[in-house]
C-alpha cells in the first residue's frame, strides 16, 4: 500500500496543514482525504504542488507500506 507522508513533512517544515492548503491552492477536504488515508490516489498535479511547496522530491511524499497481498502470486 502506497502512503502519503504529508504529517511528517509537515512536521519537519514546522508548517501547518492549513499553510499547506493555503500554499499550494489543494483544497482542505482533498488535503484532509490524502492525510487520513481516504483518497484512492493522487493526480501529478497534486504530487508536484505538494512537492514544490515543500521543496522535496515526490518520493518524499510517496512510501510504499506493508500490504496484505505481498508474496501472493499472480496468476
Amino acid at each position: 500500500m502506497i502512503k502519503i507522508r504529508i504529517n511528517e513533512l509537515l512536521k519537519e517544515h514546522e508548517r501547518s496543514f492549513y499553510w499547506l492548503a493555503k500554499e499550494t491552492g489543494i483544497s482542505h477536504t482533498t488535503l484532509w482525504r490524502l492525510k487520513k488515508g481516504k483518497a484512492q490516489g493522487i493526480t501529478f498535479d497534486t504530487l508536484e504542488k505538494i512537492s514544490m511547496t515543500l521543496k522535496c522530491q515526490p518520493g518524499d511524499v510517496l512510501t510504499l507500506g506493508r500490504n496484505n497481498h505481498a508474496g501472493k502470486k499472480r496468476r
